[in-house]
């Protein structure tokens, strides 16, 4: 260690020097002060930082404010829909899926098995053909679906493959038309039906787009099903029960109704029902009526059965009609052109039954018009009297304006 010592007495240094040390000290920058001049910049950054911050905050609590008192004073102010309206929006963007449920729909696109249609502003579902009408149809087009047609629907299912929605028109067809037969029977009015099918026990015939059933003993014809088919028949009501899918019509009845309001001297046709000694009954649309042997012809019937059959049709003229009773009396005597024609041309009678009917009736006016011209005959103050051509017209010289006066009518001499 003293040896180390003893080594280094010996060494000497050269003197520093003065003037390269302030030179040195020239070129150094003091840390310290730059340290200070950073912070001051970065303090006066902060500080406008936060009062920038600050504003914004007062400014957004002043329009919160501001906003609040507005909800509470007046919420609706400045409110550019109702709250009907928004209701309205929403039920566009939703609806009831259920089945059963109506919902409206715009049919925006159509092909061979259906139609696409928009329930909703996000939901669209489908309107298969068979569910299009009431009536049977092949394309969309002949029940006036086409895109843009607009309506209300009836949900009935769901597809599930896509979860889309299955909808139906017939559905809402099918209740309007038995809510419609209702109505129709309540007013015992008379409709027509087509015949499209028959069975054993009558024919099925298409009535408001429903299927009728109208049995063989309701039908005033004798006509047989194969001749009825692709026919329209006057019908009326009989049962309608939309619970049981009942619904059963009579062509009788209406036969019935549209003939029994025809007056003395109109012509119907008839069905032969049976013979009797006396006369035929004649079935003239559900109302038997009695053609009397001596209403037959102008000329004698000995046997009847060689005029008419049961079964056979004609056409005859009403005599009378005892609605309280309901007896109608017939004629074809009063129908035929020249007497004896019922039996010799009962053709002839049939084809000239309106022409002589027309004349009966004229006949009935004129007879109607004597009668009364009698009773006006002694009631001069009428004004009107009887010419010599059977015409009710002015009173004329022919008859005295002061009347007749009996007193002065001699009795007639006894011859």
């Amino acid at each position: 260690m003293g040896s180390l010592a003893h080594q280094f007495v010996g060494l000497k240094c050269s003197p520093i020097s003065t003037r390269r040390i302030v030179q040195s000290n020239k070129n150094i920058v003091n840390p310290i002060i730059i340290h200070t001049k950073k912070n001051v910049v970065s303090r006066a950054g902060a500080v406008a930082t936060t009062n920038a911050q600050t504003r914004e905050r007062i400014k957004l609590k002043e329009m919160f404010e501001e906003a609040y008192e507005r909800c509470r004073t007046a919420p609706m102010e400045g409110v550019a829909f109702t709250v009907e309206d928004f209701h309205s929006a929403l039920e566009k963007y939703d609806f009831d899926s259920e089945i059963g449920t109506k919902v409206k729909g715009t049919v925006f696109s159509v092909d061979a098995n259906g139609a696409l249609v928009e329930i909703t502003a996000k939901s669209s579902a489908y309107l298969p053909i068979q569910e299009v009408s009431i009536h049977s149809i092949k394309h969309v087009e002949e029940a006036g679906i086409f895109p843009g047609f607009k309506d209300e629907f009836v949900v009935i299912g769901e597809n599930e493959a896509d979860d889309s929605v299955i909808l139906s028109l017939r559905s809402i067809q099918y209740d309007l038309a038995w809510e419609r037969c209702r109505q129709l029977q309540a007013e015992d009015v008379v409709v027509k039906g087509k015949v499209v099918s028959a069975n054993k026990g009558g024919v099925v015939a298409l009535v408001e787009g429903l299927r009728a059933f109208i049995p063989f003993s309701q039908i005033f014809s004798k006509s047989t099903a194969e001749e009825l088919l692709e026919k329209e028949l006057p019908l009326k009501f009989v049962e309608v029960d939309q619970e049981q899918t009942r619904l059963i019509l009579s062509n009788r009845k209406a036969m019935a109704d549209s003939q029994t309001q025809l007056g003395i001297g109109s012509v119907v046709l008839g069905t032969v029902q049976s013979l009797k000694p006396y006369g035929a009954f004649i079935d003239i649309g559900g109302v038997n009526g009695l053609l009397h042997v001596s209403q037959i012809s102008h000329d004698r019937v000995s046997d009847i059965a060689t005029v008419l059959q049961p079964g056979d049709t004609l056409k005859v003229m009403i005599l009378s009609h005892d609605r309280e009773r309901g007896r109608v009396s017939l004629s074809t005597k009063k129908l035929e052109p020249t007497p004896g024609d019922m039996i010799r041309n009962p053709k002839l009678v049939f084809e000239k039954a309106e022409e002589m009917a027309q004349t009966f009736r004229q006949r009935i006016s004129q007879a109607e018009a004597m009668a009364r011209a009698d009773i006006l005959k002694f009631q001069p103050e009428s004004g009107l009297t009887l010419n010599s051509d059977g015409i009710l017209g002015p009173l004329t010289s022919e008859l005295p304006a002061e009347g007749l006066d009996l007193s002065v009518i001699f009795p007639a001499e006894e011859s």
